[in-house]
């Protein structure tokens, strides 16, 4: 008796990611526009654009870095000889450049 009504408890907690069919879509619609709701959307948003930009900040940091061991690179070959680590550092700015180029378009 005692497993049946704890397993009746756990069945009537309300998700609320779900929304809730015994509320009207016009009341669920408020409920998404109150002051409360707005507010935590845009600390939420800011929060997300502040982590982003410390991302770019971090990454363009390592392309600054890469792009200067690149140049010492370049610096110490001459015409006849191309060192595989101007190429693999040439990779690795490029894949990181595309990452930081999608990182500011954003979400």
């Amino acid at each position: 008796m005692l497993v049946l009504h704890g397993s009746a408890a756990r069945a009537q907690v309300v998700n609320p990611d779900v929304p809730d069919a015994s509320q009207s879509s016009s009341q669920r619609q408020r409920d998404a526009d109150s002051p409360w709701v707005v507010q935590q959307k845009r600390e939420i948003a800011k929060k997300q654009n502040e982590a982003r930009q410390q991302d770019i900040k971090k990454d363009t940091d390592k392309l600054l870095e890469l792009a200067t061991q690149l140049k010492q690179y370049v610096d110490k070959t001459n015409e006849n000889i191309l060192s595989m680590d101007v190429v693999k550092k040439a990779e690795e700015i490029e894949k990181l450049a595309h990452a930081v180029r999608e990182k500011m378009k954003g979400p």
